[in-house]
């Protein structure tokens, strides 16, 4: 991370006679502070390499040490990351109004669904000058059928239309469906909308291995949710165990507590006791995780843009993924990976058996998968992009 932050620095310290952010502050609000981490930190490492002064607010993030280190303010945020308490969500948004009307940014970049809903409402009362919403994903609402959803998603349009008419904002999309379910639900956008594909991968981190030795390994890189997959990736690796094919499991990733698509502990702890699926948790070495794999997969029912089919990527690992939004865009079928459908364990077998009997087939793509990376999802090209968008949305104003 450390080289591709060091090219971006050094671009964006050539801006500040045209357009530049001296002294500017910019303030990203997220329900989550390692998903910022993860996904959003080189861009606002970037943005103070220009010379905004990037403050981060999320739970969690009083006085963090990362962002510290990184040279950014944190601010604590009262915000769940899911529940629908119409009481704790007013909260959230009265805590971001009173937030934006202390620091005064100049800039507000919003990530993830509440922070986009809440916080473009604040951001008009707070009277903010300008606001980047990204859309990284619908979520719950968006995905499940039932009266329930149903409800909701009538309940949270007036809330987006609010949400997304700020007369000075960008509305950031990493997929072109995502973007017609918002026009759908009536948020008007005018021309305002940019489709950035993902958040960037740092090629200097994630590089081309050779497969290692041994049976294949087939990596699932995902939170332990339903909604990801998982059911079916175990299902999967079941059958292809009763056909005799010779390969390992493995999920990395958490099953984060509250989440309404979170798999139970009894249902985890059956799997573990069979064995066929090896649950990794959380894990912070996915460079090593790629490394030592063979295969990544990720069946889920729909995605932003995963960030975990870039790194795959540039990581010269072939990819099995879902026909739907956000996964789909992320490949190329039949050069980088395969495409089966979504919900489809049987489909899903199919294809992982496929890569496992084909090495030169899992080689050719993995070539073509880093070739892909190189090509368009450097995290230094997804920085410049952002850093574009915020010197138009500050020229405009001034």
């Amino acid at each position: 991370m450390a080289k591709a932050l060091d090219s971006v620095a050094a671009i964006a310290g050539r801006t500040g006679a045209n357009g530049g952010a001296a002294g500017a502050r910019l303030l990203f609000v997220v329900n989550d502070l390692d998903f910022f981490l993860s996904h959003r930190l080189a861009i606002a490492e970037a943005a103070a390499a220009e010379g905004w002064e990037v403050h981060v607010a999320a739970p969690g993030a009083a006085d963090d040490a990362r962002l510290c280190a990184a040279g950014l303010r944190p601010h604590a945020l009262r915000l769940a990351r899911h529940g629908t308490n119409p009481l704790a969500e007013a909260a959230s948004l009265a805590g971001m109004y009173r937030l934006f009307r202390r620091l005064r940014p100049d800039l507000v970049h919003l990530v993830t669904i509440k922070p986009v809903v809440y916080g473009g409402i604040a951001a008009r009362l707070a009277r903010v000058p300008a606001v980047v919403s990204a859309i990284s994903g619908l979520g719950y609402v968006f995905l499940q059928g039932g009266a329930r959803a149903r409800t909701l998603r009538w309940a949270v349009r007036p809330l987006y239309r609010l949400a997304l008419g700020h007369p000075r904002q960008r509305v950031i999309f990493q997929n072109e469906d995502d973007r017609s379910a918002l026009e759908a639900l009536g948020a008007r956008l005018d021309g305002r909308s940019e489709l950035i594909r993902g958040s960037g991968v740092d090629l200097d981190a994630f590089v081309p291995t050779p497969e290692p030795e041994g049976p294949v390994r087939v990596l699932m890189p995902a939170r332990i949710l339903t909604d990801k997959g998982v059911r079916e990736f175990v299902e999967a690796a079941r059958i292809l165990r009763r056909e005799g094919v010779e390969a390992r499991f493995a999920v990395a990733g958490d099953a984060p507590a509250g989440n309404p698509a979170r798999v139970p502990g009894q249902t985890l702890a059956a799997w573990r006791t069979a064995g066929t699926v090896e649950l990794l948790g959380f894990c912070s070495d996915m460079p090593r995780q790629l490394a030592a794999s063979h295969i990544v997969v990720l069946p889920s029912y729909r995605e932003g843009f995963p960030l975990a089919l870039v790194e795959a990527a540039a990581a010269a690992r072939p990819v099995v993924t879902t026909d739907v939004p956000g996964c789909r865009d992320a490949i190329i079928e039949g050069e980088t990976g395969l495409l089966v459908p979504v919900r489809d364990s049987a489909a899903l077998a199919r294809a992982i058996r496929r890569l496992v009997e084909e090495p030169e087939t899992r080689w050719r793509m993995g070539r073509a998968g880093r070739a892909l990376a190189e090509r368009a999802f450097s995290v230094r090209d997804v920085a410049q992009r952002h850093l574009a968008i915020y010197r138009a949305l500050l020229a405009r104003e001034r």
